[in-house]
């Protein structure tokens, strides 16, 4: 039932993709699955910053969470997003406000009772000649391993060889469901950078995002 399911959400995708989407109705939705897309950061946590422009990773995270959104939503899935604006998670400023809002982060997600998280950044290295995506997935749990395996083929592409990794992260290890990172590129990197301040890059990573997660659905 899964596998055909998935097929279907497939075929909905394909449509998507040409610009031929099924024909809405006013009749109350049916939601196959339900994602929680996390931004990461937010607020006076701006997360790391592009080479050249100074851009926040924050700002960018919020960007392609909100493209991903719409592109699950037209898949036929319930979304849930931790942030919707430019603010944190932490309510007031003041000590412990990172903790705070990782833990808020933790009630959304869990209390959503989703099929899977996605959480959204960037990355940065010291090398600026890395580049791309890499997936990152809640250690010990092979379901999420399997959603960053899907995730990281899609991420590919034409010759780039990266292996999901295992993530020890508060956001990962708290999700009461399959839950991956994807840090969709390297703001230490000029070219990536460059791509990550276009909209038609980051629609681009949010259709590999629903793509691979469709592919990793029909093998759940």
């Amino acid at each position: 039932m899964r596998k055909i399911v998935a097929i279907f959400l497939l075929c909905v995708f394909a449509a998507l993709s040409v610009g031929c989407a099924p024909e809405k109705t006013s009749s109350q939705p049916v939601f196959l699955y339900t994602v929680v897309i996390d931004a990461g950061h937010g607020g006076i946590d701006g997360g790391v910053t592009g080479v050249n422009t100074g851009v926040k990773e924050s700002d960018l995270n919020l960007s392609i969470a909100n493209v991903l959104k719409e592109k699950f939503i037209d898949a036929g899935f319930k979304v849930v997003m931790t942030r919707t604006s430019a603010a944190g998670l932490y309510g007031a400023m003041s000590k412990g406000f990172k903790m705070r809002d990782m833990e808020k982060r933790k009630e959304i997600i869990n209390s959503a009772k989703a099929d899977f998280m996605i959480s959204v950044h960037l990355n940065k290295f010291s090398d600026k000649e890395r580049s791309g995506a890499q997936v990152f997935y809640k250690i010990g749990d092979e379901e999420s391993k399997k959603l960053a395996d899907a995730l990281q083929e899609e991420f590919n592409g034409a010759g780039r060889k990266y292996s999901s990794l295992k993530g020890d992260y508060y956001v990962l290890n708290e999700a009461n469901c399959p839950a991956v990172i994807c840090e969709c590129g390297f703001l230490s990197n000029p070219e990536d950078e460059v791509l990550l301040l276009t909209e038609t890059y980051r629609e681009k990573i949010a259709e590999t995002i629903v793509g691979g997660s469709i592919k990793y659905l029909g093998n759940f």
